[in-house]
This record gives C-alpha cells, sequence and structure tokens, in this order.
C-alpha cells in the first residue's frame, strides 16, 4: 500500500497523511450488504426453481398423454400402455414394439424421473378381447420427489386427457382443477 508522508521541518518522524485503499470496517459493511441481498435472493431463487419443476411436470403430462393417445392408435388391440418403459425404446436401434414403442423419451420412459418429479402410470383398466389383454383406461400421476424442494403439487391425469388435476398436498390425491 502506498503512502503519502510529510515530513514537518526540524523532525525526522513520518507522519501519514492519505491512506490509499479501503478501511478494514468499509469492507466488512460492504461484504454484510452483500450477504443480506444474497439471503433475500435465495427465497426467491428456491420458489421459482419450484414453479419450474411444477411447470416441467405439467408438460410431461401432457406429452406422456399424447404418447398414449398414439400408442393407442398405433397398437389397437393393445390398447394404452400400462407403464412407461412400453412408451419408451432408443428410436435407430430397432423397429418400434409394443413393448418399445419409442414415442417418448427414453430417459423419461425408464426412470420415470424428470425435473424433481416421478411419474407413474396406475389404475389400468383392461378388457379380455380374442384371448387379448386391451388397456382401455389408465391414471397418470407426477408425485415431487421431495415436496416443499422439487414441487409442492402433485398432479394425475388420465386416458381422457384435458387439464390436469392436482393434489395441493404433493400426493396423487388429485381432485383441484389446475388453472
Amino acid at each position: 500500500m502506498n503512502r503519502k508522508t510529510c515530513f514537518a521541518a526540524g523532525h525526522r518522524a513520518r507522519r501519514i497523511v492519505a491512506p490509499d485503499g479501503f478501511t478494514l470496517m468499509e469492507l466488512l459493511i460492504v461484504i454484510a450488504v452483500i450477504l443480506i441481498l444474497m439471503l433475500m435472493a435465495m427465497k426467491t431463487i428456491g420458489s421459482m426453481k419450484i414453479r419450474a419443476d411444477e411447470v416441467s411436470a405439467i408438460n410431461s403430462l401432457r406429452v406422456i398423454t399424447q404418447a398414449e393417445i398414439e400408442y393407442d392408435s398405433t397398437y389397437p388391440a393393445n390398447g394404452y400402455a400400462c407403464d412407461l418403459k412400453s412408451l419408451g425404446g432408443l428410436p435407430g436401434t430397432s423397429l418400434p414394439t409394443p413393448t418399445a414403442a419409442q414415442l417418448l423419451d427414453n430417459d423419461l420412459a425408464s426412470s420415470g424421473f424428470k425435473s424433481g418429479y416421478l411419474f407413474k402410470i396406475t389404475n389400468c383398466q383392461k378388457v379380455t378381447v380374442n384371448g387379448t389383454d386391451r388397456i382401455t383406461g389408465y391414471q397418470l400421476t407426477a408425485v415431487p420427489v421431495a415436496p416443499g424442494k422439487t414441487g409442492n403439487r402433485g398432479f394425475c391425469t388420465d386416458q381422457f386427457g384435458g387439464s390436469p388435476k392436482y393434489d395441493p398436498t404433493g400426493g396423487t390425491n388429485c381432485t383441484q382443477d389446475l388453472q
């Protein structure tokens, strides 16, 4: 640190006239202000992340519902798929089949996990036609892996599509219309 010094006439002692830089107190005040601003922003960022995960879950439900409609029209003897793996499969490795229809991104289809939500196809309703089981109905659910951190609400839809319903507690008891 460079300091300007002044020599008084007749005295050889140095006297500090003007220091360069900031004092320790000034630096601590600036750091404290930055920390306060960061703490205020963290709550906002957390709620924005939860909202983004919920929007992603709703969009994924719509994508899976569309894949179910395509599956039903492609494999009418089978009806709907009763698991996500049947909707997945790696494109280009082989031809689509009823057990790997290649209609859904394989990451989502194989793990059932995306953006902090776990997706499942449940409550499959089937009828037997000519000795073959045909799935005529299903329920599709998306629940947060860590409620309050990855999402606050659980979402559900069924073979009729439409707007998904939600469970405000993060479960699968979807009774409220999504607005």
